[in-house]
């Protein structure tokens, strides 16, 4: 048994040993391949040679027999571009000019001197960019001129060349400017333009041109690398840019060798069908180019030539298969349209949504450290400072009447406490306006002090100055506390805005799935589906149809079946139908609240007048939460409505933006008793119903009470806090209810609950004639309320007077849910 412990401890060994060498086998062949990778980027890109093949090329590449625009512009767009990698370029660019003629090189050297003659002469040019077209013309036609004039005659002919030929030049340098950019090192752009895209195609097959001629045996090399070209951008961009790809390549090549023009169209259906078969993998784009490669070859040339376009063709398809998926794919992200790219932009986005929190989250953080900054308490105690002031008014009393008196060192120096204790006891009696009663102290500090009344007189002179000093500091504190309080409500809903900002879209596949399914089975055809949230009183699903006569489908059929699968009443919040036949419709769907309210409104102005000093509002708050207010302003008449309007205009703002109730009434408050030194009140009533639940709060600063009539019986709700302006620190009290379907709130003004005339208990009789009415509608509730207390006054209205009756109702769906499991599960 031990030996064979022993076994199986060595084998566990060497197996974690074996593990081991090849996870650190695996880690330096990836390592390795990633330095190789990096300094090839290097060797090719950020070092030039890249730009050199490219120029060899171009330097070969000719069209209409003689006409080799290429290599001018190449080096123009580099030397523009890229001025340290110009030499290099024309280096290679002569090298590739001499393996065609040396005649041709000559043009080429003397074409590219002329650039650079020109390029000094007007170096002091601002804009270079739209100059160098000119100068690629003239330095173009030049040395053909030269060369036309001094060494054969010339025809109409060359002149036309000549003449094609620079322009060529001068059109491809503005192509060349948009594509030596992409093999720059320093691209920062996430995505390429449809005309970045065609220039970089166009240089690509420019750089086709310069193979010609490059043949083993009858399979021709420009053949192989334009056919696989066309493979590689149709299984990237799909259909529509294979076949451009295919026509651009076509056409170029096609420039080059005019007997090659059917190669045109044999690469421009190669790159549609390999575009409409890229689903099909690698395999489908080759067949695609296999299929293009026989329909055209038997049509162009006959069955004759079909054998070598088949070869290349072969060529082309085996070196795409030997291609590397991860280098095919890294070049998809520039192409729009493609799952790479929409991935790196949702990457790009999720970064920016990241570093939006983030930068949220700091002011967040940063409004929080100014509220506590704001709300620290001092580090003396109340105490202390209480007595360090009294220190400070005495000793002004004591320099304006003591620093003189001779009598000073033994009132201060012999019997300070005895001296000290008379002040600060006059001080507090002054302060509290009962010295002229204590007859005992005036007497007691006569006897101890030989200027008793001048003290007295300077006592009460300082004493105004200290307590306009107290009231000053008191007021700076409650700024302080109001500032604080401020702050640290911006500081929580920046902080939810933030979590708001990095929640994402969640996956939601398998109600995706479940979705789509069911409404397949109905006969609907869906061309997307967005689910963003599936919270319980919270989804959001945007989804597009297709309808050949749209007749309330939505409503009627698809938001019951999305409400049997989320097991949530569903409705639709936003649609947008077309007006063709068979066209997309979109709709966007949403919880509906569990409870629905119905208000009534019911007011009059004092002497039957225009203006009223109340004033209401109902209001949605987002999150499912709907609110009732009214708000008295002290008064009647005009000024009494502004105070009013502006308490409840400041409250909505301040709700709305996601601030909690106690923090926005706190605000309002502080808010209208700092910004004016008038004695300016105003009351609020504040119910928020949650929808989700029916629970409600009630905020009463200074109003009357409320009533729940639920059937028969009837609930009064009522708080104490003083009027908003009367104090300017107070905490506000706070009572819940629960209500239920069915139930009436009732809020009203202190000119409705105050004014029935000649009742003794008004309570008593509001809650009899409130229990007492038939109706249960909202709006009738409200106008017999304000009839009955108008009636006791025989008519007349002496007070604003507003009552607002909510009805809270169950939401009941227009349509029923479909139950479609019992339909599909089939």
């Amino acid at each position: 048994m031990e030996k064979q412990e022993g076994v199986v401890n060595m084998m566990e060994t060497l197996t974690r040993r074996g593990t081991k060498i090849m996870g650190i086998g695996i880690s330096s062949l990836e390592n390795w391949k990633r330095k190789m990778g990096e300094q090839t980027k290097v060797l090719f890109i950020e070092r030039g040679w890249l730009l050199f093949i490219v120029g060899f090329l171009l330097g070969r590449a000719i069209v209409l027999s003689s006409v080799s625009p290429f290599a001018l512009s190449f080096l123009a767009s580099v030397w523009l571009m890229r001025k340290e990698k110009s030499l290099k370029v024309v280096t290679a660019t002569l090298l590739g000019a001499i393996t065609i003629h040396w005649q041709h090189s000559l043009y080429i050297m003397g074409s590219m001197f002329g650039l650079f003659l020109l390029a000094f002469l007007f170096q002091r040019y601002r804009n270079q960019q739209q100059i160098l077209p000119i100068l690629v013309f003239v330095a173009s036609i030049l040395p053909r001129i030269v060369s036309y004039t001094v060494f054969q005659r010339v025809e109409v002919y060359d002149w036309v060349l000549a003449l094609v030929e620079a322009s060529l030049s001068a059109i491809l340098v503005l192509i060349f400017m948009q594509s030596i950019p992409l093999i720059s090192p320093k691209r920062y752009k996430q995505s390429l333009k449809n005309e970045e895209i065609v220039c970089m195609i166009i240089l690509l097959a420019s750089v086709l041109t310069g193979t010609i001629g490059w043949h083993i045996n009858d399979v021709s090399l420009e053949q192989i690398l334009s056919r696989y070209l066309v493979l590689w951008l149709a299984y990237i961009g799909g259909a529509a840019i294979g076949s451009t790809v295919g026509v651009v390549t076509g056409l170029i090549l096609s420039l080059a060798n005019v007997a090659s023009l059917y190669q045109m169209s044999l690469l421009a259906f190669s790159g549609l069908l390999g575009g409409l078969l890229k689903d099909g993998k690698k395999f489908g784009v080759g067949m695609g180019l296999f299929v293009g490669t026989l329909l055209i070859g038997i049509y162009g040339e006959g069955v004759q030539a079909l054998t070598p376009s088949m070869m290349e063709s072969s060529f082309a398809v085996l070196l795409f298969f030997l291609t590397p998926e991860k280098w095919i794919r890294k070049l998809a992200r520039f192409i729009p349209g493609t799952n790479e790219h929409s991935q790196e932009q949702e990457q790009y986005l999720q970064k920016v949504r990241n570093v939006t929190a983030n930068r949220v989250e700091q002011f967040s953080e940063v409004f929080q450290a100014l509220s506590k900054s704001f709300s620290q308490v001092q580090w003396q105690t109340e105490g202390d400072s209480e007595s360090k002031e009294t220190d400070y008014f005495l000793s002004n009393v004591t320099e304006k009447t003591c620093q003189t008196c001779f009598k000073k060192d033994k009132c201060w120096a012999q019997q300070f406490d005895k001296t000290y204790n008379y002040m600060q006891e006059m001080m507090s009696e002054l302060d509290a306006g009962t010295y002229q009663h204590k007859r005992k102290l005036q007497h007691e500090f006569e006897n101890h002090c030989v200027k008793s009344k001048k003290v007295v007189e300077t006592m009460q002179h300082e004493l105004s100055f200290f307590q306009a000093n107290q009231k000053l500091k008191k007021q700076v504190l409650e700024s302080r506390r109001f500032v604080a309080d401020q702050l640290s409500g911006v500081s929580e809903v920046m902080g939810d805005f933030a979590k708001e900002i990095l929640k994402e879209r969640e996956n939601h596949e398998l109600q995706e799935e479940e979705i789509v399914h069911a409404l397949k089975g109905m006969g609907f055809e869906i061309e997307k589906l967005d689910i963003y949230s599936l919270d319980a009183g919270n989804v959001d699903i945007e989804m597009t149809l297709s309808f050949y006569d749209y007749k309330g489908e939505g409503a009627k059929i698809i938001a019951p079946v999305l409400s049997e699968i989320l097991s949530e009443t569903i409705v639709i919040k936003h649609e947008e139908i077309s007006p063709f036949p068979n066209g997309y419709c979109y709709f966007s769907f949403g919880s509906a609240k569990k409870f629905v309210i119905d208000t009534g409104v019911s007011h009059a102005a004092k002497d039957g007048g225009l203006v009223s000093g109340d004033s209401y509002s109902t209001m949605e708050l987002g999150a499912g939460k709907y609110a009732v207010a009214i708000s008295d302003g002290m008064g009647n008449g005009e000024r009494a409505h502004v105070e009013s309007v502006e308490t409840l205009r400041l409250l909505q703002q301040i709700l709305q933006s996601g601030i909690e109730e106690k923090v926005a009434i706190k605000s309002i408050n502080s808010i209208l008793s700092l910004r004016t030194t008038d004695e300016i009140f105003s009351t609020l009533d504040l119910a928020v119903v949650d929808l989700h639940d029916a629970a409600v709060r009630f905020l009463k600063i200074g109003s009357t009470p409320s009533f729940i009539k639920r059937g028969d019986q009837l609930m009064k709700v009522e708080s104490s806090n003083l009027p908003i302006g009367i104090i300017r620190e107070f905490d506000v009290e706070v009572v819940s209810e629960q209500l239920k379907a069915g139930d009436l709130l009732i809020m009203m003004s202190d000119g409705i609950f105050e004014g029935p005339k000649h009742i003794e208990n008004v309570d008593m009789w509001l809650k009899r004639k409130i229990r007492d009415m038939e109706t249960e509608d909202p709006q009738a509730v409200a106008d017999l309320l304000l009839e009955e207390v108008v009636r006791t006054r025989s008519g007349a209205i002496e007070d604003d007077m507003t009552v607002v009756v909510a009805k809270i109702q169950r939401n009941v769906p227009e349509w029923a849910n479909i139950p479609i499991y019992e339909n599909y599960a089939q």
